[in-house]
């Protein structure tokens, strides 16, 4: 079935080669947004870690990470905090703001009745929730630097990483948030991301769990984004990382591919 410009099918049917039409019309209307909103983002893992990394962690000591290595407890967890940082920047973009559009104000009929195709507004979205998220994570990062929490130079790759966190994130949010209907249905984000914010290393050690529970930690997206960016900050690196990287290579692939299909599914087949 051809779309608005005539395409059939193939590659042209689902890319024009222009996401940043999407990204550019996302910063315009950000201009009317209510800036105290998007800052909120930023404010939540900054008081986490005034309230317990400086407080309690001047009680705690020293924490042991999955390296064997002790690192005061500030330290270990300013980088899950910034990977919840950048983790929160892209959810919120990519689900909330993407269910309005999708079901409320019919942005992307629009948009696909245009030269755009599914995978230009897809990635379009998700570029724009990766902006928020570099955000937040550029100022939570220049914070740790005051604080002493960068441990090692390698933290300067924390930034790159986080992107990647972001971009995984970002394109599952997407995904998912095509197929809700309701708001009620968009409640259980939060009922998902608050556990995994709670349990996946981010305030202690995964070795507290049960073996059991262990092996469920460590499915969790973000448990491999702690980790990883955890290893960066402090310095403590390991082949292992690898496998964190190719976690979110998979979860970004995924997310574009279910995304694509579900807007080409929903306005042009």
């Amino acid at each position: 079935m051809p779309d608005a410009d005539g395409r059939r099918g193939g590659v042209r049917a689902l890319w024009a080669g222009n996401p940043g039409a999407v990204v550019q019309r996302g910063l315009i209307a950000a201009r009317s947004s209510s800036w105290i909103v998007v800052l909120s983002g930023f404010f939540e893992p900054v008081f986490y870690l005034a309230s317990m990394g400086i407080g309690l962690g001047s009680l705690i000591g020293d924490v042991q990470t999955s390296g064997g290595v002790e690192v005061p407890y500030a330290a270990y967890i300013a980088p899950a905090l910034l990977a919840v940082s950048a983790m929160n920047g892209a959810v919120y973009d990519s689900t909330w703001n993407v269910f309005f559009k999708l079901n409320y104000g019919k942005l992307y009929e629009g948009m696909l009745s245009t030269s755009l195709g599914p995978l230009d507004v897809a990635l379009g979205e998700i570029m724009y929730a990766l902006l928020r998220g570099l955000v937040y994570a550029s100022g939570f990062m220049i914070i740790m630097q005051v604080f002493g929490l960068n441990l090692a130079p390698t933290a300067v790759l924390a930034l790159p990483a986080v992107l990647l966190i972001a971009f995984g994130f970002a394109s599952v949010g997407m995904a998912v948030t095509s197929y809700m209907k309701t708001f009620q249905h968009m409640d259980w984000i939060n009922f998902v991301l608050l556990p995994m914010f709670l349990f996946s290393a981010t305030f202690y050690p995964i070795t507290v769990y049960p073996e059991g529970v262990q092996i469920v930690v460590q499915a969790l997206p973000l448990w491999h984004g702690v980790e990883l960016i955890r290893g960066l900050t402090t310095g403590i690196l390991s082949i292992g990382m690898l496998w964190h990287v190719l976690y979110f290579v998979v979860m970004i692939a995924l997310g574009l591919v279910f995304t694509t299909k579900r807007l080409r599914s929903l306005f042009l087949d």
